[in-house]
Formats: C-alpha cells, structure tokens, sequence
C-alpha cells in the first residue's frame, strides 16, 4: 500500500518542461511560437519539443467555408476550361480575366476582406491585356499578355494580403516566386479541407446530396429534350451542336478532366498558402555594403562610358567623325544597336543595386548619376543606329521591340535618377505603373499591322542618296510577310489583291493545294513563300488554320476582320 500512495503521487507530479527562455526582444515569428508539452518517446525516454505556428484568422474562415470556396472554385476551374480549351485569343479570354477578378471579390469577402486603396490599377491593367488578346492574332503580344494576367494577378493577391507598401523590386520578386513554388506545398489541403468540412456539416451534407441527385435527374432529361427541341429549330443552332458535341473523343475529355483539375487545385492550394501569412511583410535595409566597393566599381565604368559617350555625340550625332575603312552606315548601324541595349540594360542594374546593397554616400551619388547620364546617351546611340538600320532594311518584330524597349529604359532610369537623391521616391509602383503603361501601348499598337504598313509601303520604290555613296532598295522581303499574322490583313489583302491573287483559295479546303491547282506556270510547281507572288496564299493557309473552329467561343475581332477581308474580295 505504501509503495502504491508513492507511485500514485508520482504520477499526479507534474511534467517538467524545458522550454527555452524567449527574450523580450525576441523577433515576432519567436513569441508566437506555441510550446507544446514533451511527449516521451517510446523506447528511449527522450523528449520531443514540438513548436507550430498558429493558425491565422483568414485560415479558418477558409476551412469553415469550405463549403463556398470549393464549390465557387470548382465551378471557375470549369469556367476556366471552357473559356481556354483550345481556345487561347477567343472572345471568351476577357471574360475569364472577370471571372478571375470576381472570384476574387467573393473570396475575400467571404474571409472577412476588403478591396484595398489601389488595387483598381491592377484590376483594370488585366482587364485591358485580356481585350488586347481577343483584339489581336499576334501569338507573341497573346503570349506576353497572358503572362502579364498572370503577374498582375499575383501581386493584387500579395498586396491584398499583406502589407505592401514598402516593398520593393526584389521583395516583389521573390514574394511572387514563393507564393507560386511554396503554394505547391498545400497539395492535399483540398482534400483534408473538404473531408473536414463533409465530418463537421455530415448531416446537412447528406441532405443537399440528395436535393442535387433529384435536381440531376430531372434537368439531365429535360435538358436533352430541350436541346433537341432548339436543335430542330434553327440550323446555326444545330450545326453548334454538332460541332460541339461531335468533337467529344478520348483525348479531348482528359484533356478538359486535367484543365479543371489542375486549376481548382492550384487556385485552392494558392488561397490557402496566402491565408497562412508566412511571407514576411518587413523589407530588410540591405545598404550596408563599404561604398568605397561601388565607387572603385562604377568610376571605372564611368570613365569608360564618359569616352564612349564622347565618341557618339561626336562621330553619331554630330558627323564630325569618318566612318572606319569598309563600313557603311548600314553596316556600322547593325553592329551597335543589340549591344548598346544590353549594356544600358546593365546599367540599370548596377545602379539598383547600388541604391540597395551599399551605405551613402555622396561621392557614389555623383558617380551613378554620371553613370545614368551616359546611359541616356548610350539609349540615344542604340535608338539612331537602330533607325538607321530600319531605313535600309526596314521594320519587324524584333527592331520595334527594340525600340520599345529603349523607350522603357529611358523612362525608367529617369526615376533611378530620381531615386538617387530622394529615397522616399516610390521607385517600385513607379517602375510597374511605367512597364504596365508601355506594355499597353506596345499590345494595342498591332505591330504587324504597323510593320506591314511601312514594308509594302516601301515594296515598288527605289530611293536614292539618303546618305552620301549609299543606296537603299525597295523591299523584298516576302517570306516574313507571309508569316505576319491576321492584324496585318488590313494591308496585305489590298495588296494581295493589286498582285491579282485568286481569293477563292481562301474558301478552298487548303490555299495552298488550290493554287497549285490554279498555276499555269511549270517552272513553279511548289509555291516559293518567298515570291511576291506566292507569299499571300500561305499567309491565306495559315490564317485557314488559325480558323478552323471559328465560332462564337472562339470569335476573335483580327481574324474575323481578316476573313471578312477576303471574303469581301
């Protein structure tokens, strides 16, 4: 009996614990750490410390919702696929950018959220690039607009989420990179969420299981007869539906099976790794590099770019200089401008850097702003030589890029020159207001129109003496015309048709079989993409493919305008 009282007492001994002491000024993430009781581990007797952060506020208003966030997210995934199976530039790409944004709406309510002071500029940036891309047949303008949603969607979740204000550049970057890579960690959080909310809501659920079996089994039928019904009615309305249903196959269902799934599970898993606040809203001061280090670095380069500048100003823009033995302007134009830009591109860098990683100083103030006034005379160098080079050979994609681009840097590095002398300069909102504004612009532009306009403009001409001993010729060039795509049909289709191309190969099965069809001429039995008069029929076939399942889903203004062109012709 007495050796029983003792162990009885023993037992009723509380468990010591040996938790660490956290010190008053201990960061944050270290006070909110829960200390749990040690658990002996079986075997050993060791103790095991477990810690975990606590679970926010907006985490569970997620779980506790379940029953809206994965029902509203399920049903944009569905959305989402019905707007984007193969269907990258249709009509229905702007409705899917509001959709995105109205899913956002009803989620942050829902966790108990409210649309933040300047959130507009990102809601109205992608809505502007989801119009562009229903307004254009351009795949690199669609590529780059849709990667702009994408950016754009992303940080108007960060800032909705956290505290932005102070961010920068480089915060910025690598907020969006762990938001998009860490969210992966939250696989199974829609599943655990789910069975959660299925264990927690069994009765209720079960009820609404069988509403929805009822409502199932009498819309399925109904609607079959409806369809039937509208079908019968209307011929548009039955070849939709051949269409429609007539391209179900194997392939096309996993195809849609994997769309919806792998949307509702990344937009679920990215709410939910957001609702969790583990991205640091404090910006870190980095400056506390020796400026002795920057000054050694960029006095060097200034020099060197102080000389280079001398040159320009003096041989470039004021022709006080001879052209070195065997070039032509042409020739020395074509060999500056792409180096040029990636040298005032690194620039740009340098001098962020700078601002960032080193302590003030007024000396390094004096050598970065001399470094940026040089780059304005670099871009000035790379933009003439780049012109000169477009008088000669003319415009494509790849020149107006570099112009564009140019223009950007020039712009941007007018508030880096800002920024060197006012800290509190908002350089990041200025920096992503100026890319987002001159992105616009580029997208809405149409370049092939533009390129297409100046080339053929040039096409029947022979100008002389723009420079002295020099000649440029008209443009030739055919084979990248025939590869531009239906925003330059404004302009090619005229001038397809003052060549006399044959626009029935248009509404042939294949443009380029029925022209062959149509040649009389045997020294051409295979239609050269690069021959004035040949290039039109492959741009006709390409456009041919680009609409194949032209329909109301897939409607897009410059192709539809494009086949009206011809159609017309």
């Amino acid at each position: 009996m007495e050796n029983d009282s003792r162990n009885q007492e023993v037992n009723k001994a509380p468990v010591p614990q040996t938790a660490d002491i956290v010190p008053d000024n201990a960061p944050a993430c270290q006070k909110d750490v829960v200390v749990r009781p040690p658990a002996a581990s079986p075997g050993n007797g060791t103790e095991n410390h477990v810690a975990q952060f606590p679970e926010t506020e907006e985490t569970k208003k997620l779980k506790e919702n379940y029953g809206f966030f994965g029902i509203s997210i399920f049903l944009y995934a569905v959305f989402y696929t019905f707007c984007m199976f193969r269907n990258g530039a249709g009509v229905t790409f702007p409705l899917f950018v509001a959709g995105s944004l109205l899913l956002l709406f009803l989620s942050l309510s829902k966790l108990g959220m409210s649309i933040k002071r300047g959130s507009i500029y990102y809601m109205v940036g992608m809505i502007l690039l989801g119009i562009s891309t229903f307004l254009t047949d351009d795949w690199r303008i669609i590529f780059y607009n849709k990667l702009g949603v994408f950016l754009l969607m992303i940080s108007l979740l960060l800032k909705q989420f956290f505290d932005t204000s102070k961010w920068n550049l480089g915060k910025y970057f690598t907020s969006i990179i762990q938001a998009v890579v860490l969210c992966l960690g939250e696989l199974l959080r829609p599943v655990q969420d789910g069975a959660l909310y299925q264990k927690n809501k069994k009765a209720q659920k079960s009820r609404t299981v069988g509403y929805v079996l009822i409502g199932l089994a009498v819309s399925v039928p109904l609607l079959l007869i409806v369809l039937a019904l509208l079908a019968s009615a209307d011929a548009f309305f039955l070849e939709m539906v051949i269409k429609v249903f007539g391209s179900i196959n194997l392939p096309n269902i996993m195809n849609i099976i994997f769309r919806i799934g792998y949307m509702f599970f990344f937009s679920y898993m990215l709410i939910a790794y957001l609702c969790k606040k583990q991205i640091k809203e404090e910006v870190k001061d980095c400056r506390t590099g020796e400026p002795v280090i920057a000054i050694t670095v960029t006095a060097m380069l200034t020099f060197v770019y102080l000389l280079f500048s001398i040159v320009q100003i003096a041989g470039l823009f004021l022709g006080k200089l001879q052209l070195p033995e065997g070039y032509t302007y042409a020739g020395y134009a074509r060999r500056g401008f792409f180096q040029l830009l990636v040298v005032s591109i690194l620039n740009l860098i340098i001098v962020l850097v700078c601002l960032g990683f080193f302590r003030k100083s007024k000396i390094l103030k004096g050598v970065l702003t001399v470094m940026s006034l040089c780059t304005f005379i670099m871009i000035a160098s790379s933009a003439t030589r780049m012109a000169i080079y477009i008088h000669f050979y003319y415009l494509t994609f790849m020149r107006i890029l570099v112009l564009w681009a140019l223009a950007l840097l020039t712009v941007l590095f007018l508030g880096v020159l800002i920024n060197i002398y006012a800290e509190s300069f908002p350089l990041f909102r200025y920096s992503m207001a100026v890319v987002t504004i001159f992105y616009l612009v580029l997208s809405f532009a149409r370049p092939d129109y533009i390129i297409a306009k100046v080339n053929i403009s040039n096409a029947e001409e022979y100008r002389m003496q723009w420079w002295e001993d020099e000649s440029e010729e008209y443009y030739c060039d055919f084979e990248y015309l025939g590869g531009l795509s239906a925003d330059a049909a404004p302009v090619l289709v005229p001038y397809m048709k003052s060549l006399g191309y044959d626009f029935q190969a248009f509404e042939s099965e294949n443009a380029l079989s029925y022209a062959k069809t149509q040649c009389t001429d045997r020294n051409f039995p295979i239609l050269c993409r690069g021959d004035r008069e040949h290039f039109g029929y492959w741009w006709m076939r390409d456009l041919q493919r680009h609409t194949e399942n032209f329909g109301i889903r897939t409607f897009n203004l410059s192709r539809y305008t494009a086949m009206e062109l011809l159609r017309q012709e």
